[in-house]
């Protein structure tokens, strides 16, 4: 059920968080984070988001060890673990072409969508890292070619859900006359994906229910979001925004940025270094050269999804105010990662949602004033 703003009647931003199903944490620094990567530290975490406010939870996916992470669970079982742990959370699981068939995708999320009462989403995701293609052995596409598949991805998705006798013929998949059942609970599962590209945002637009973006000011956030909102207008859709964030709250902003400073001073240079190489050159492939990562500094890199350049760093009244500038500018979701998950969630769920609905309910009155 959708959120909303007490007040207004419009729709509340939503929380999600990142899921530690990988070794290392959300930043590649050698920095105390006390953070686990296994089963029951997951599923607890699951319980305390739940009861904090987050509506989702986003589970990775990585193939092969590096960059500080040397192990990793693989998504959809895991997306499962929590499920089983939460009454209303909802997990996005993490999808890649080319590892995954739409079909066996398809059949996946059905039977999770009957297993858990429909709380199983997808994030498609179109491939950053060559070497892990390479060394699972699956052929690389240039930079538009692994969106075109993307897309042809979500649209085998969708018509296997929705249809029966279900055909499709494209470059990538094709399917006669295909049935499967039973479908997933309604409504459909949503359809999330990520890219800062022309070809990222053009593919939302067309087919994605939600777009992610890395971490941005609210200034960069408002140029993507309103270029990706037109887009979608032209084809008679409509498309929601989810923002990486790296949030660290703490009673003052200087103990904030302090902690923010020990993570890049103890980063792991080299890691840091080998995983910018690979995401500039992903970033720098998209024709316009101005994908993910292409302008990313060594401190953006270090939490490897640009999350500080969102800048939710401070005490809870100012990250709940850049919160809502977020929310202006054209984010519905914020996509949370944290040092030391467990604690600081919990931490999040009690002093700065609470914050940021006072200051949804309060927003048309400040306009009023204006």
């Amino acid at each position: 059920m959708t959120a909303q703003t007490p007040s207004t009647g419009g729709a509340a931003v939503r929380f999600a968080y990142w899921v530690p199903n990988v070794s290392g944490g959300l930043v590649i620094s050698r920095i105390e984070q006390r953070t686990g990567w296994d089963v029951a530290y997951n599923q607890e975490l699951a319980r305390i988001a739940e009861r904090s406010g987050f509506d989702y939870a986003l589970s990775q996916i990585r193939f092969t060890a590096g960059y500080g992470a040397d192990n990793q669970h693989e998504p959809m079982a895991f997306s499962q673990a929590l499920l089983a742990a939460t009454s209303r959370l909802k997990v996005i699981a993490a999808l890649l072409p080319g590892p995954w068939n739409p079909a066996v995708a398809a059949k996946q999320v059905a039977t999770i969508s009957h297993i858990a009462g429909g709380r199983i989403a997808v994030n498609v995701v179109s491939g950053w890292f060559r070497g892990e293609f390479a060394a699972i052995g699956e052929h690389w596409l240039d930079h538009d070619e692994r969106y075109r598949r993307s897309e042809e991805f979500i649209r085998a998705l969708r018509g296997i859900w929705s249809e029966d006798s279900f055909s499709f013929r494209g470059d990538f998949y094709r399917f006669a006359d295909y049935t499967m059942r039973p479908k997933p609970l309604g409504p459909a599962p949503e359809i999330f994906q990520g890219g800062s590209s022309r070809a990222a945002r053009d593919m939302a637009a067309r087919v994605s229910d939600w777009y992610f973006t890395n971490g941005n000011t609210p200034e960069g956030l408002a140029a993507q979001a309103d270029d990706l909102r037109a887009r979608a207008a032209e084809q008679g859709r409509s498309v929601r925004v989810g923002i990486n964030a790296f949030a660290v709250v703490r009673d003052t902003e200087a103990e904030a940025r302090a902690v923010v400073d020990d993570i890049v001073a103890q980063a792991d240079g080299d890691a840091v270094r080998a995983f910018g190489h690979e995401a500039k050159n992903a970033g720098h492939a998209s024709p316009e050269g101005k994908g993910n990562w292409a302008d990313s500094t060594f401190a953006d890199l270090v939490q490897y999804n640009d999350g500080f350049r969102s800048n939710l760093i401070g005490t809870p009244r100012q990250v709940a105010e850049r919160i809502v500038a977020l929310k202006r500018a054209g984010a519905d979701l914020i996509l949370l990662g944290f040092l030391h998950f467990q604690e600081e969630v919990e931490y999040f769920g009690r002093h700065v949602i609470p914050l940021v609905r006072e200051l949804e309910a309060a927003a048309p009155l400040a306009v009023a004033a204006e």
